[in-house]
């Protein structure tokens, strides 16, 4: 692991970090924030998966996270979206190859080689993490944005309470398998069989496993990627699941970081809530 910077951030440290992937078979970067109480020990610790077209970056420098993880002694971890590289398969739209992994493990051909993300984000990165820091593996909570979100609800109620203590989202993908947003992406990572998109489906799996914890989700009524994420079916899994959640529409926000920002502490307090039970 190579260290790319640190700067201090309210009394903690802002690092960035690279490392050689054996999961994503590339360089991988991520960011970690840590606060002051981790020189004494190990700390609980956050997961910040972010959307499409960002990087470690996205979330690190406009979230404003990092002044309420200090304040409750919460690590933030932010990994990448995808795998990177002149050797990494890529598309031309935005939405799809480098920057779009959607946090799946590819199947199909050219990205099965690289694009291995659900095992780099749940497996390969966290033991990382707690191998090189003071991290507490048994208070972790994982939040993210737009196709974070997603990943953040699948990944969270796929590993359940067992790894997370709460799970958070804004604005997520909330309907990959039948929306402009998952449809052509799952085809080409994990092939014409629909059976095995189910588990990268927020809506599907909240339906079918739901999580034993809280769960909060923000989506702002003026996005404008509405039709895309489909909030609405997400609120019916919630209910048909009978889900201890809650789903918030906040009037006049939108998609972007402005939206984010705006209800971070909200997300940092829930999780600080559930991490220091």
């Amino acid at each position: 692991m190579e260290t790319k910077s640190e700067n201090a951030s309210f009394g903690g440290v802002q690092g960035v970090y690279t490392h050689a992937s054996e999961a994503c078979a590339c360089d991988m970067t991520f960011g970690l924030f840590l606060p002051v109480e981790a020189k004494n020990g190990p700390v609980p610790v956050l997961w910040y998966l972010s959307g499409l077209t960002c990087t470690h970056e996205n979330a690190m420098t406009k979230a404003g996270a990092q002044q309420f993880a200090a304040e409750y002694g919460i690590a933030l971890v932010f990994p990448d979206t995808s795998p990177r590289g002149d050797g990494v398969a890529d598309d031309d739209s935005f939405d799809m190859g480098q920057g779009a992994s959607f946090y799946v493990n590819a199947t199909e051909s050219p990205w099965a080689r690289h694009f291995r993300m659900w095992d780099y984000v749940t497996s390969e990165l966290p033991d990382l993490v707690a191998r090189e820091f003071a991290i507490d593996t048994e208070r972790q909570a994982i939040t993210g944005h737009s196709m974070g979100g997603h990943g953040a609800l699948t990944i969270g109620m796929g590993l359940g309470a067992e790894r997370f203590k709460s799970i958070s989202a804004f604005s997520p993908m909330s309907r990959t398998m039948d929306s402009d947003w998952g449809t052509r992406q799952l085809g080409l990572y994990l092939g014409e069989d629909r059976t095995g998109w189910a588990a990268h489906d927020a809506s599907e799996v909240m339906k079918s496993k739901g999580f034993d914890g809280p769960v909060l989700v923000d989506t702002g009524t003026a996005d404008q990627f509405w039709d895309k994420l489909k909030p609405g079916a997400l609120v019916a899994a919630i209910a048909e699941r009978r889900q201890q959640a809650t789903f918030r529409l906040q009037p006049g926000y939108d998609h972007s970081y402005f939206f984010v920002s705006t209800f971070i502490e909200d997300h940092m307090r829930f999780h600080a809530e559930a991490l220091y039970a």
